[in-house]
C-alpha cells in the first residue's frame, strides 16, 4: 500500500506543479491529496512539500486551520468566473447544462469563501 500513496504522491505533486503553470488547472487541492498521500508512504517528501518556500504555506494553512488566504480567495473565485465565462460563450450550452455547472461552481465558490482566513502568527 504504501508503494502506491508514494505514486499517488508523486501524481498528484505533478499535477500540482502543473497547475501552478496552467491557468484553469488547480495546484492546491492537487498538493493537498499529495500531502495526505505522502503523510501515508513517505515523511520526508511530507516535510519537503509542507516546508517548501513556496507550495509550503497555503498547505500549512489549511492543514493548521482549514484556512485559505485572501488572496487565494480572490484568485480562485475570479478564476472559477471566467472558466464559467469560457464555457458558457465557448460551448453555448443547452439551460440545463449551463445550470447544472454554474451550480456546481457555486458550491465551489460558497466552499471557498466560508473557509476562514488563516490567523497571522
Amino acid at each position: 500500500m504504501r508503494s502506491l500513496y508514494m505514486l499517488a504522491g508523486l501524481l498528484m505533486t505533478a499535477l500540482g506543479i502543473i497547475g501552478a503553470f496552467l491557468p484553469l488547472l488547480p495546484t492546491t487541492p492537487f498538493l493537498l491529496v499529495a500531502v495526505w498521500c505522502f503523510s501515508r508512504s513517505s515523511p520526508r517528501l511530507e516535510q519537503w512539500l509542507l516546508n517548501h518556500r513556496t507550495l509550503g504555506p497555503p498547505l500549512q494553512n489549511w492543514r493548521r486551520e482549514g484556512a485559505i488566504s485572501a488572496r487565494a480567495k480572490i484568485v480562485s473565485v475570479c478564476l472559477i468566473v471566467a472558466s464559467y465565462g469560457f464555457f458558457y460563450y465557448g460551448t453555448q450550452p443547452s439551460l440545463l447544462l449551463a445550470g447544472t455547472v454554474a451550480l456546481i461552481l457555486s458550491g465551489s465558490v460558497l466552499f471557498i469563501l466560508t473557509r476562514p482566513l488563516p490567523k497571522r502568527s
